[in-house]
């Protein structure tokens, strides 16, 4: 391994985690701009014609604009706990739940067609969620320990 500075020594394995969470991202770009490209009449910029969740088109719009609404938080959040000094164990564990939990609400929201809720994808929006606030609360903790 390379002589790398403390930062990315103590949080190698949360910086792995926010990488695969920007690469998740930018997956569900490509799945969802692909998706609504091959509709035909589809309009650049615009969300999907069919704004149903029977279409799998809206489906991975949606999903890629939740993991965009999210995205702030969950990499503001990491960046922050990083950077406070946040304990590195527990910080990657937060990130391994977030992202693992982010990774099944994609697959599910992509997998299921319903309108319920909550349905099977908002228990893993949840938990994702919940790991964001201790990860943020981890920041804080090494702000004011």
């Amino acid at each position: 391994m390379q002589n790398h500075s403390f930062l990315v020594q103590d949080y190698h394995t949360s910086l792995v985690w926010l990488g695969i969470l920007i690469a998740t991202i930018m997956l569900q770009w490509f799945v969802a701009s692909f998706a609504k490209a091959r509709q035909p009449g589809s309009v650049p910029g615009l969300p999907p014609r069919d704004a149903a969740h029977r279409s799998f088109t809206f489906r991975a719009w949606r999903t890629h604009q939740n993991s965009l609404e999210n995205a702030g938080t969950m990499v503001g959040g990491a960046l922050f706990a990083i950077l406070a000094g946040a304990n590195p164990v527990w910080l990657q564990a937060l990130m391994a739940i977030m992202v693992v939990s982010r990774i099944a609400h994609m697959l599910l929201y992509y997998g299921i067609a319903t309108e319920k809720n909550p349905s099977p994808r908002s228990y893993f929006f949840a938990i994702s969620w919940f790991s964001n606030i201790g990860i943020i609360a981890l920041g804080f903790v090494a702000l004011f320990a």
